[in-house]
């Protein structure tokens, strides 16, 4: 008998038709002798709903309620899915964050989890019922509900699956698997049979869809075995290709401080105004000027743009500098493998498709596994298909 964790996600669950072929795919791992527990999102299209109702009564809706508003679409996933399984003749039973105490940070609307009782999953398993939980959701040490970001189903999966020690967590998405680019802007994609956590983790910062990357982190540092019909774990063999995925982010946007002064701790407080908010700075560059001034650029999630935009032009005015600047209308392009580093010629080749197409590259930054390149948005799609050509991602002819 094998404890098994499955995930659904918002496509999965988005009418009352796929809750019960979800409720019957639980009930065959059920049947076959296992433990389940089922970790659910909100219907699609939900969270976006409650989003912009509450936005009809304010632009900044206020975070803490915003994260009451929108865990009231996993609840009803939730208690759907056991009404379908009891109506089976399953027992089964919904628990919500705050039921089964995942304990999390105040970070309204992209809380980090602290810690996980697996206890009152494993009491229910233990007793034959079929645990039912809402993912997406947490509360804090005041009790107060939190919610865990875009794709935070996946890491309550995740985690939920370490807690109780599983055996496997099952993603459930509207895609087969992990492949070299998202299918619908790459044709030719590739699905990977397997990937290392550390390509898996670049690929999901850097905006494939299929994993959020928190989760992943998670079930790296706890040893979770992850399945997204196709699995990835930790497996050498990739390590002999150089470049495995092509992602696309269009989710983020550039910020720009013109003649900032050229001081010690002045950086520090352009930065630490935007995570006293809660906000999170990706890439950053510097561009000295004369008359000790330099330009700073960084980019943020694209959710956060006008606070950041308004955090930022107080700053400027506290510390001199002349102008902030703002761009929405970007994207990152990125290519991730292992063994990029120790590969000459890698980001040439990067540089000079992207040339040979016309297309700017406004921002670079990099890792050992991984370069990013920021574009203007209307080439996002183009960049990525042109880049799968150059690294022989394509799939091959017949």
């Amino acid at each position: 008998m094998s404890l098994i964790v499955q995930k659904f996600g918002g496509t999965s669950v988005a009418d009352l038709v796929r809750i019960q072929e979800v409720a019957k795919r639980v009930a065959k791992t059920y049947d076959a002798g296992n433990q389940v527990a089922v970790v659910l999102s909100a219907m699609a299209g939900v969270t976006d709903h409650l989003i912009q109702m509450a936005e009809v009564l304010t632009d900044t809706p206020d975070k803490r309620e915003l994260d009451v508003l929108m865990a009231t679409g996993e609840q009803t996933t939730v208690a759907l899915l056991a009404i379908a399984l009891k109506k089976m003749g399953y027992k089964a039973k919904s628990l919500l964050g705050h039921q089964v105490r995942v304990l999390t940070d105040s970070s309204s609307g992209s809380a980090r989890i602290l810690d996980i009782s697996g206890d009152a999953i494993r009491d229910l398993l233990d007793k034959g019922y079929i645990a039912v939980v809402a993912g997406f959701q947490g509360s804090d040490a005041m009790g107060n509900i939190t919610t865990l970001g875009r794709g935070g189903s996946d890491t309550s999966a995740v985690a939920i699956a370490a807690a109780v020690n599983a055996d496997v967590c099952e993603i459930y998405t509207d895609v087969d698997g992990v492949y070299t680019a998202d299918p619908n802007v790459v044709p030719k994609a590739r699905k990977l049979s397997t990937i290392t956590y550390d390509v898996m983790l670049e690929m999901s910062g850097l905006g494939a869809k299929v994993l959020q990357i928190r989760s992943v982190e998670f079930a790296k540092k706890f040893g979770v075995p992850v399945h997204v019909r196709s699995s990835f774990n930790e497996d050498r063999d990739m390590e002999r290709m150089v470049v495995a995925g092509v992602t696309v982010a269009k989710s983020d946007a550039r910020i720009t401080i013109t003649k900032v002064p050229d001081q010690p701790g002045i950086a520090a407080r352009i930065f630490q105004a935007v995570a006293d908010a809660g906000i999170s700075v990706d890439m950053i560059i510097q561009n000295t000027r004369s008359g000790n001034m330099t330009d700073v650029t960084f980019t943020v999630p694209g959710a956060d743009y006008k606070q950041a935009l308004e955090i930022e032009k107080k700053v400027a005015e506290e510390i001199g500098a002349e102008d902030v600047a703002g761009d929405e209308n970007i994207a990152k392009v990125s290519i991730t493998g292992v063994g990029m580093k120790s590969h000459p010629g890698v980001a040439a080749r990067m540089f000079r498709a992207l040339s040979e197409e016309g297309i700017n590259i406004l921002m670079i930054s990099t890792s050992e596994i991984r370069i990013s390149c920021v574009v203007e948005q209307k080439y996002a799609e183009l960049a990525a298909r042109v880049l799968h050509t150059e690294f022989g991602l394509d799939k091959k002819d017949g």
